[in-house]
């Protein structure tokens, strides 16, 4: 297995090529709407990073980049807030390079080096593992996702990051819910914010609030240097491929629907579920008991009164 790491820090360089794609809009309306969407994606990354507190003054954030839409507006984004934040935050970009087959091992150097960031380049021959170990007609994405995971986490600790930014998106997060009770047979979905089982790391999404469109358009107005995964992606009949379109469907029959379930993932009521666990069914008899006494004692003091 080959490991290897490429680092780069940024020079005090002039605005790059993201900054510029901004000002390339075709027309005056494009850019408007360019502006509008730039804005909104801000808005919502900032909401996000509020509402569950993840980033804090000096952290210094690890943006997971995989040369994917999702990454680089992460990135982008979290750039643009990180001059007008109210807190003082640092970001470096790592690319985990998993040793596939025909991976342009240039592009990501060259365009972080035009944009002025400090970055790793990670080298770890996990797709020969995958490859190796997942049985013919499996797919490759659980085991390819843990070495990936266990990778960039323990990079995490090397250079001490103190949060690990994951480009997982709104879409990601329904995905994830309805895979987990269709085939895991438990209701949960990816947190905009997580501790690490081992505790040694704090992961956040902060395109929790952002749609999957957005993004792409985003990304396609922003002209990044797209980098495919042909590990996963070209793999046939993928339960979360099935997923995606059955949620694409049902937001073109009834528009709004995914923000609906969203709103749901962030407003769960324990009692009306059925989890032991989180609620306490046993005690309800005695929860009853004294509610009344409650309400009894409370009828008392009115007729003394």
């Amino acid at each position: 297995m080959s490991d290897a790491i490429m680092t780069h820090t940024a020079s005090e360089s002039g605005p790059g090529q993201a900054e510029r794609g901004a000002s390339e809009s075709p027309s005056a309306k494009e850019k408007r709407e360019f502006n509008k969407l730039q804005k909104r994606l801000r808005r919502q990354v900032g909401n996000a990073i509020i509402d569950y507190g993840m980033i804090q003054d000096g952290d210094k954030v690890m943006v997971c980049l995989s040369g994917g839409k999702d990454s680089y507006t992460m990135l982008e984004i979290l750039r643009n807030l990180q001059r007008n934040a109210p807190v003082s935050f640092s970001l470096v970009a790592v690319n985990l390079d998993q040793k596939q087959p025909g991976f342009p091992e240039h592009v990501l150097p060259e365009y972080l080096e035009s944009i002025g960031v400090d970055y790793h380049i990670l080298e770890r021959d996990t797709y020969s593992v995958v490859k190796e170990k997942t049985p013919e007609g499996k797919t490759t994405c659980a085991l390819c996702s843990r070495l990936r995971r266990g990778s960039l986490y323990g990079f995490a600790e090397e250079i001490g990051a103190t949060k690990v930014a994951l480009g997982h998106h709104r879409e990601d997060i329904l995905e994830t819910l309805f895979l987990n009770m269709f085939f895991g047979g438990t209701l949960k979905a990816m947190p905009p914010k997580l501790l690490s089982d081992d505790g040694k790391n704090i992961v956040i999404r902060p395109l929790a609030y952002c749609r999957e469109a957005d993004i792409a358009e985003f990304a396609r107005q922003m002209r990044f240097p797209i980098i495919p995964c042909n590990l996963c992606g070209s793999q046939p009949n993928l339960q979360r491929q099935v997923v995606k379109e059955m949620l694409a469907e049902w937001e073109a029959k009834h528009p709004g629907r995914l923000e609906t379930m969203f709103k749901a993932v962030t407003n769960v009521a324990p009692s009306q579920l059925a989890d032991r666990d989180l609620f306490d069914f046993q005690g309800l008899e005695a929860k009853q008991v004294k509610m009344r006494e409650t309400r009894i004692e409370a009828l008392d003091l009115g007729r003394e009164v």
